[in-house]
């Protein structure tokens, strides 16, 4: 059995190490190009070129798979390929091009979330219950026949970052499961329901801007699927304050007035609250917000730029 293992970002190169400790004969890695990194834009390897480096496989770094990629790939005798966030479209000469097919991990309970950012949108929206799931990779977006899927709750206290750590982990275990059905041909595929689809479109800096005209509790969960990228934050004085944690709370208060009360700082929103419990300043570390807001000065407490 040959495997192609497809993946860019540091989840996927997590996924790729546990695979390769388990003993998955993966004898191929595709990744996207080297990229610059950093405020130096040092030009890097992806997380998983670096994964596979260590394991001394061989790599093809792109950011398409057309007939040079195809022909390296076969090249391999590879089966079936294994994606993980790869960041590359996949067009019909690629998907027919191995024996078995193209099966992808996908960080949500298809057809919810399909898209580029599942785990933020699931959070975003206040969905209590999320998973992963593995299907075949067809030409549309993330709407391919299903091979298994397995939920989890999602806990009050997870943010972006700690839920796709986990489910990352989790996928681990899916992939290990289904490999041997993929392998043998004895996979169950099942169609999408489309009716119950949802999209989580990538999201961008400007995406993170809280509104906080909306309750408190929508901003919290926002914060909450923002964090840590691309970052949740309020301007203040012609500046932007990021959030990094944050709190709901029935507390009443003047949409964008700062006010502390026992030592705790909270921000008023269309309805309710939110105390702030860690930010960062333009320009500085994150911090307690009690710390930040000691340190202002000038009566001018007002989150601007809301209206």
């Amino acid at each position: 059995m040959s495997i192609l293992f497809a993946g860019t970002p540091q989840n996927a190169a997590v996924t790729l190490r546990e695979l390769l400790k388990a003993g998955t004969p993966i004898s191929l890695v595709l990744t996207r190009p080297d990229a610059p990194i950093g405020r130096k834009a040092a030009i890097t390897p992806s997380p998983v070129a670096l994964v596979a480096a260590e394991f001394d496989i061989p790599t093809i770094k792109s950011n398409k798979v057309d007939e040079v990629e195809i022909a390296q790939i076969q090249s391999h005798g590879v089966e079936f390929a294994i994606v993980v966030a790869l960041g590359v479209l996949l067009k019909n000469q690629a998907l027919t091009a191995l024996p078995k097919g193209w099966f992808n991990l996908h960080y949500s309970l298809l057809p919810r979330w399909r898209g580029a950012a599942p785990v933020q949108h699931a959070l975003m929206a206040g969905d209590s219950e999320t998973g992963i799931t593995v299907f075949q990779i067809d030409a549309g977006l993330d709407t391919g026949p299903i091979v298994s899927s397995l939920p989890t709750k999602i806990s009050p206290s997870e943010n972006a970052g700690d839920l796709l750590e986990r489910l990352t982990l989790l996928g681990v275990s899916l992939i290990l499961e289904v490999i041997p059905q993929i392998e043998s041909g004895l996979i169950n595929l099942k169609p999408q329901d489309d009716s119950g689809q949802t999209i989580a479109k990538k999201l961008f800096k400007a995406d993170g801007r809280i509104d906080l005209t909306l309750a408190s509790r929508e901003n919290a969960n926002r914060v909450r699927g923002l964090t840590p990228e691309p970052g949740a934050w309020i301007p203040f004085r012609g500046q932007t304050l990021k959030l990094w944690i944050v709190r709901d709370v029935s507390r009443s208060g003047s949409i964008g007035q700062l006010e502390i009360e026992s030592g705790k700082i909270f921000v008023g929103c269309g309805s309710g609250s939110l105390e702030l419990v860690e930010v960062q300043p333009a320009g500085k570390n994150r911090m307690a917000a009690a710390d930040w807001f000691r340190g202002l000065q000038g009566p001018d407490l007002k989150i601007g730029d809301i209206d």
